[in-house]
């Protein structure tokens, strides 16, 4: 496996990935009535990821990487659900409001994770880091007051709980550190095509969507993975407080990208968004610089 050594080089890869990452909801944009569509783009987008992460263990471990899906245990099972319903509430959330809420919504996951690892592994949190989480609390409060039509709000909600998703996979890798962090994201990836097949041919609806609509979702599920895999050898150079910061890249990028008129959307945030957003953001910066001096790595590997 190629390792990074140098935290200078690292930086760099970190941010590259959240570039890729923060294209998503530019890409989601993009396809044909996606709200029409959302189970056919799980299943395009789950079966990518599963597909790409198993050829990248592959080439990194030969043969043998099949005994990584062995070594899951219920920490990877809970991890991987957790991750899944984060990957199907996403969709439901970005296609009920704007991409900005969502991402928002996303960015919020330091303090969820932190609040789900003082319930349930006991980790302390800090007065500040409450300070910090209650900062954040009060800014999805204030974009929730700007969102109240029903399906706006609903959209939030879908956020929240993608969030909450993610958060579970994080705290299910710190339960058990020695959790295959890649088999666990394929199989979140499996789990999402899965219930996606057993839904569409529930409902009687075609498993693919259009050519173009099917483009998209691949593209979206490669980009996720790409980046996780940049993530990966990047993070392992750097410590928790700098990759929090470093993640503000995909939220940041995602909600430039789908305002930049040239490129097709041009969606801009409300005033409720652009204020409890920026209280996030700063949220996020006191985070990092009270968790500064922890070396405390937290590297996909």
């Amino acid at each position: 496996m190629i390792e990074l050594r140098n935290e200078k080089v690292a930086i760099p890869v970190v941010l590259l990935a959240g570039i890729l990452w923060s294209f998503g909801p530019l890409v989601v944009r993009h396809i044909d009535q996606p709200e029409l569509v959302p189970w056919q783009y799980l299943l395009g987008r789950g079966v990518t990821i599963f597909l790409i992460l198993n050829l990248y263990l592959f080439f990194e471990e030969g043969f043998s990487f099949y005994k990584n899906y062995k070594k899951v245990g219920i920490s990877g099972l809970i991890g991987s659900t957790g991750l899944g319903i984060a990957m199907i509430t996403f969709i439901w959330s970005i296609t009920n409001t704007s991409a900005a809420i969502t991402l928002l919504c996303l960015a919020a996951m330091p303090f969820i994770t932190a609040f789900l690892g003082f319930l349930f592994l006991k980790e302390r949190i800090s007065f500040n880091v409450w300070i910090a989480i209650i900062i954040a609390a009060i800014g999805i409060i204030i974009i929730a007051f700007g969102n109240t039509n029903k399906g706006s709000f609903f959209g939030l909600l879908f956020g929240i709980l993608s969030a909450v998703g993610f958060s579970v996979f994080s705290v299910s890798l710190r339960w058990r550190p020695e959790t295959p962090k890649f088999t666990t994201v394929a199989i979140a990836g499996l789990i999402c095509a899965i219930v996606s097949i057993v839904i569409l041919v529930e409902t009687d609806t075609s498993l693919i969507s259009t050519s173009r609509n099917q483009g998209l979702f691949s593209v979206h599920g490669t980009l996720v993975c790409i980046g996780l895999i940049l993530y990966s050898l990047g993070s392992r150079m750097i410590p928790a407080a700098e990759l929090t910061l470093l993640s503000l890249t995909e939220v940041i990028g995602g909600i430039f990208w789908v305002w930049l008129p040239i490129l097709g959307i041009n969606e801009v945030p409300s005033n409720n968004t652009i204020i409890g957003g920026f209280l996030i953001f700063i949220s996020i910066i006191y985070y990092s610089l009270i968790i500064k001096n922890n070396r405390r790595f937290i590297a996909l590997n």
